[in-house]
């Protein structure tokens, strides 16, 4: 008898794309240099073209980069970016021009970090199975939150945006972890950010049912 395929371990739940990051950043010189020079992605060539905004590719998804003050995500971006040596030594190219910032990179055994100059941690990985067969793009977006919130915060994104959560012990200095398709949440006592995620998601039912109370008070952990 043929084995009965379970499609439902395939599920994504109702969010669909991690559709950008968004960075206010101070310089659009040093952020041409680490996004595009040293991580190798390419300006959006048709949107956002001046000199006070720009937008990077990644595979699907995009950062947004506005000039401001300087923001840092609170957490961490993973990018999926082929060829690791060539990688590498782009980073290595950009020692000298982004000397005097917070730029710096180090290679692991599965990944890349690289740090941009304001600050901003990247995990850069190879295409693998582990990422679905993706080639480029942006497969997740760790945020480091306050203890003991990530209840609360997996309740939100389950009751209010209906998609699949879990929370879960790690093996290591951060105690509790919420995953899911696109964002990973991990712990940690610092503050606000101020930054922006945008996700796409394929209806917005999930959210008509919920009074805006219960909205005020799923997101406060955040």
């Amino acid at each position: 008898m043929a084995k009965q395929y379970d499609r439902s371990a395939e599920d994504l739940g109702n969010i669909v794309g991690l559709e950008h990051v968004n960075l206010l950043v101070p310089d659009q010189g040093l952020a041409t240099l680490f996004y595009i020079s040293g991580l190798g992605l390419t300006r959006d060539p048709y949107l956002m073209t001046s000199v006070d905004n720009m937008w990077v590719n990644v595979g699907r998804s995009q950062f947004h980069l506005p000039t401001g003050k300087a923001q840092k995500l609170r957490g961490r971006t993973a990018l999926v970016i082929p060829g690791r040596d060539l990688l590498l030594k782009r980073l290595e190219n950009m020692k000298k021009p982004l000397d005097g910032t917070q730029f710096s990179f180090k290679e692991h055994k599965e990944y890349v970090t690289a740090i941009c100059p304001w600050g901003n941690e990247y995990v850069v990985y190879e295409p693998s199975k582990s990422f679905a067969g993706m080639v480029l793009g942006m497969p997740y977006v760790e945020f480091d939150v306050p203890k003991k919130t990530a209840k609360g915060i997996a309740d939100f994104y389950s009751k209010v945006l209906g998609t699949m959560t879990s929370v879960k012990g790690l093996p290591s200095s951060r105690p509790v972890s919420v995953t899911r398709v696109c964002v990973s949440i991990a712990i940690s006592s610092s503050g606000s950010s101020g930054s922006q995620c945008a996700i796409g998601v394929m209806w917005f039912a999930p959210a008509t049912s919920i009074p805006p109370s219960w909205c005020r008070r799923a997101v406060t952990p955040i």
